[in-house]
């Protein structure tokens, strides 16, 4: 199949003076270790991306593609939670010629969300408390149709966006990680990469806190926020430097900044990306 055929591109575009890519400097071009079975197959990109909650037209990407420092775009693709629920710009073709326009994809699915969210506008997307694990099979299964339905195939990262959640609720932490823990599953049997994004301090040290006390299921891939910090791919202080790698780190630095190139203006988080990326079909 197509979808599995071993595609790796990487870009590395020129980072504002603000980022700090220490931890990139002198690694030359990074590679996957081929007997991580978690990420055989995949695409990388590696340098500086960024997401926005509507897609932007594939004309405003080409007019960025060359003029801004970035070269990976996140786009939400789905799930029930997603605050941008009308995407007339995302489309099979829009997929393509972005793709053939140089750029790399970050699928980003905004499903159920934890029952102790801290996000007003996601509590009414509470996670099915009565069995968490069966409601996030069933989105991680909505997650690859969705995908699949836009041209992402096998091999291709999908990451749950689940907002920050207090993780001081044993009760609610429990129901979350049930439920990340089926998407996980359900989007491995379907052939994709499971990945997670949320706040640092939420749940990305939830899944640290799994992941140090040997909890099976967990995203390959995590997405930190912590912003209006220097970017970093090492250095994040819930994360030892060990866990999540090779190549499986996103760190989202900066939100709500308004930036203009190529004579198009959008609003977006600023990413620093070392991960798994869309596989187009």
């Amino acid at each position: 199949m197509r979808g599995q055929k071993r595609i790796i591109r990487y870009f590395l575009p020129t980072l504002s003076a603000l980022v700090s890519l220490a931890c990139l400097v002198g690694a030359g071009v990074a590679t996957a270790d081929p007997n991580a079975d978690s990420l055989r197959g995949a695409r990388f990109f590696q340098g500086a991306g960024f997401e926005t909650c509507g897609t932007p037209t594939a004309d405003t990407m080409q007019a960025w593609h060359g003029t801004s420092p970035y070269g990976a775009v996140g786009v939400y693709f789905g799930g029930r939670a997603r605050a941008c629920a009308q995407q007339p710009n995302l489309t099979p073709s829009w997929v393509r010629t972005v793709d053939s326009g140089g750029w790399s994809i970050l699928p980003l699915y905004v499903g159920s969300q934890a029952p102790c969210t801290l996000n007003d506008a996601k509590k009414a997307f509470s996670i099915d408390q009565a069995d968490p694990g069966q409601a996030g099979t069933n989105e991680g299964k909505d997650a690859v149709q969705r995908a699949q339905d836009l041209g992402f195939v096998e091999n291709s990262a999908l990451y749950l966006d689940m907002e920050a959640y207090d993780i001081r609720s044993a009760s609610c932490t429990a129901t979350t990680l049930a439920f990340v823990q089926g998407w996980d599953r359900e989007v491995r049997r379907l052939g994709y990469i499971p990945g997670f994004y949320s706040s640092a301090d939420s749940g990305i040290a939830h899944m640290e806190q799994a992941r140090a006390t040997g909890s099976e299921d967990l995203p390959t891939v995590v997405w930190y926020a912590r912003w209006n910090v220097p970017a970093t791919l090492e250095n994040e202080p819930v994360l030892p430097r060990d866990a999540w790698q090779p190549h499986s780190r996103i760190h989202q630095y900066v939100g709500n900044t308004t930036e203009e190139y190529g004579g198009r203006t959008i609003t977006i988080d600023r990413d620093l990306v070392d991960a798994p990326v869309a596989v187009i079909g």
